[in-house]
């Protein structure tokens, strides 16, 4: 795994990650924090976009304490689904929140070098993870997706940008100040994976009024 990412210098933490929940001693409260956020209403929309089936290989990278990871596998019992994070301490919540789930696995992962062979997965998760890398590690991170999908295969990602304004309410303006959003407005999802060899096309944008305006996309490795 890639140590010492630019991540570490732009959260000002100890860790080369970003904890899930921003620091190791507010982990307890990180699923009470997102589910007060209505995050759930998110995952679920994800899910129906991304159509998984008995039989798919699905991959969430960024998976925290496992909340998509475990949506995504009570919605089709029959797929294969793997989380993957650098926290070890959030996969132990994971892990323990997944208990009596068969076809669930968890794996300590960083985007940029994911331990899977070619071709690994149908489907590729991600939800909130991408505006709090720094552009070489976006980069990286986008072709190592592409790799481990199989021709054909898909990410599915959802993140707070696309035609982000401020006359999106009070979370928008707030969010248009953090440097780590400005990214991902307009294009800059869109270009970032069609740069790295994706099909990318937006499924949906809309405002959640405690997170902004969240903006879903859909990315195809071409066959």
């Amino acid at each position: 795994m890639t140590k010492h990412t630019p991540v570490t210098q732009a959260i000002g933490n100890e860790h080369d990650y970003l904890p899930a929940a921003g620091r190791d001693a507010m982990l307890p409260f990180y699923d009470l924090f997102t589910r007060a956020l209505g995050v759930g209403r998110v995952h679920r929309a994800l899910i129906r976009q991304a159509g998984l089936a008995p039989g798919d290989r699905v991959l969430e990278i960024g998976c925290g304490t496992g909340n998509l990871t475990i949506a995504a596998k009570d919605d089709q019992p029959g797929a294969e689904v793997v989380g993957t994070d650098p926290d070890p301490l959030a996969l132990v919540r994971a892990e323990r929140k997944s208990k009596g789930r068969s076809g669930l696995r968890y794996e300590r992962a960083y985007g940029q070098e994911l331990p899977f062979p070619d071709g690994s997965f149908d489907h590729v998760l991600s939800a909130f993870m991408l505006h709090h890398l720094y552009p070489a590690v976006k980069e990286a991170t986008a072709a190592e997706v592409l790799r481990v999908l199989r021709p054909g295969g898909q990410l599915h990602l959802v993140d707070i940008g696309g035609n982000l304004t401020a006359a999106d309410g009070f979370s928008a303006r707030r969010m248009l100040k953090n440097p780590h959003v400005a990214a991902n407005l307009g294009e800059g999802i869109p270009r970032l994976l069609r740069t790295a060899g994706f099909d990318c096309e937006e499924v949906d944008s809309r405002v959640y009024r405690h997170v902004s305006r969240v903006t879903y996309y859909r990315a195809t490795r071409p066959a």
